[in-house]
């Protein structure tokens, strides 16, 4: 099995759950709010924060979570690096959203406009 294969699998067995409290504690420690980032995670996906509850309640793993997922259609203008590659090149459909969510909370932590990081 290749490095590449097992990272996309741990990915996909990782609960949403588990990683909401870091994507909250990152962006609050550079002053950003809570409802910045349930903004760009309800951009993202169309889940709203009843639905996001809900999810995390349920302790759904990533390949759950965005397969329940509506993402919005310009998520192809989300590019750059993150965690050391480049997003439009990530060829695993559910390790590329999940780079996504990942791009857009960095974004807010550095400090970005929420009309930039929305794509708007």
């Amino acid at each position: 099995m290749s490095a590449l294969k097992s990272h996309d699998e741990r990915i996909a067995a990782l609960t949403f759950a588990s990683v909401y409290p870091h994507y909250i504690a990152k962006v609050e420690k550079k002053g950003r709010t809570l409802e910045e980032l349930h903004l760009l995670i309800e951009w993202l996906t169309g889940f709203d924060k009843e639905k996001l509850r809900e999810l995390i309640d349920k302790k759904v793993t990533f390949e759950v979570f965005f397969e329940l997922a509506n993402l919005n259609s310009n998520v192809h203008l989300i590019k750059g690096m993150i965690c050391g590659y480049r997003i439009e090149e990530i060829e695993n459909p559910l390790t590329q959203k999940v780079r996504y969510l990942d791009k857009l909370v960095d974004e807010l932590a550095k400090g970005r406009k929420m009309d930039k990081i929305l794509r708007a």
